[in-house]
């Protein structure tokens, strides 16, 4: 299964003139259907908003525009809990070109709220979900997660064992002296869960470096560090059979990356003793 995927790293609009990426988005989704994209991914917290309370709300623009163009959407908004105490999950969505409510992924790690509060673009009291949902496409199942979970793999695996083959992982801003492992842990998710992971992040100026990727487990097959919308063809067929295999010795002759990790290597009896809680047994 092939299809074209539309990978925005956009010159974002910071608060207080977030709203702005509202029409940009807009803009960016006509014309990579126009190119012939068939999923559009977009930076976490893009369109916005990104403080508390929130003063709008992208979603129905988004979701009319996916329906209009024909095109899925992943992007980045808050579901506000309490305006008063400024408490809202950090979401991220994507739309669908059937129209319909968009699906939904709460950030769920690390818990909350220090990491975004009192920021230069970020300032609400996070509150982490605990749901790990996974959407299925006419392309591919899909998973949702976001930033630095990178380095919280079992965000990524718990995906991946419900399905998911394509893994949106979007962040947020220049990524300064994590960028190196930032970007071996991309291609990390990919090559430990046998699933394409796409990320891309907001620039808010031309000394920023960005993080445009789309890795597979065997290669990373895009990236750049500069704005823009790049076109990436997408095959699922290779990471599909390397699902289906089963591992041996002498396989390395053959294939990149390990064949088998979500199957014949699990050892699901084991889970107790990765993180022993009260009462498990030893």
């Amino acid at each position: 299964m092939s299809f074209r995927l539309a990978v925005v790293q956009p010159m974002s609009h910071q608060p207080p003139d977030d709203e702005k990426n509202v029409a940009d988005a807009i803009q960016y989704i006509e014309q990579a259907a126009a190119q012939g994209a068939e999923f559009v991914a977009f930076p976490e917290s893009y369109p916005g908003p990104w403080r508390m309370p929130a003063t709008y709300d992208p979603t129905e623009a988004i979701v009319e525009a996916a329906e209009r163009c024909g095109v899925y959407v992943q992007f980045g908004t808050l579901e506000p809990i309490n305006d008063e105490e400024r408490t809202a999950y950090n979401l991220l969505m994507l739309a669908r070109p059937t129209g319909g409510p968009p699906g939904k992924y709460r950030r769920t790690h690390p818990p909350g709220p220090w990491i975004y509060t009192g920021g230069k673009y970020w300032d609400f009291m996070y509150t982490a979900g605990d749901e790990y949902p996974v959407f299925e496409t006419a392309q591919a199942q899909v998973g949702l997660a976001m930033c630095s979970e990178v380095y919280m793999p079992e965000v990524s695996r718990a995906l991946s064992i419900r399905g998911a083959e394509l893994i949106f992982l979007p962040a947020g801003v220049d990524k300064r002296k994590l960028w190196a492992t930032w970007r071996n842990l991309i291609w990390a998710r990919a090559t430990e869960n046998l699933a394409v992971v796409v990320t891309t992040q907001n620039l808010f100026d031309s000394t920023q470096r960005g993080m445009a990727m789309v890795a597979t487990p065997e290669e990373i097959i895009f990236e750049s560090t500069k704005a823009g919308m790049f076109l990436v063809d997408i095959d699922l067929e290779r990471i599909r059979d390397l699902r289906a295999q089963d591992d041996s010795v002498g396989s390395s002759g053959e294939n990149a990356a390990k064949a088998g990790v979500l199957s014949q290597w699990q050892r699901p009896e084991m889970y107790d003793k990765f993180l022993p809680r009260e009462g498990a047994s030893k």
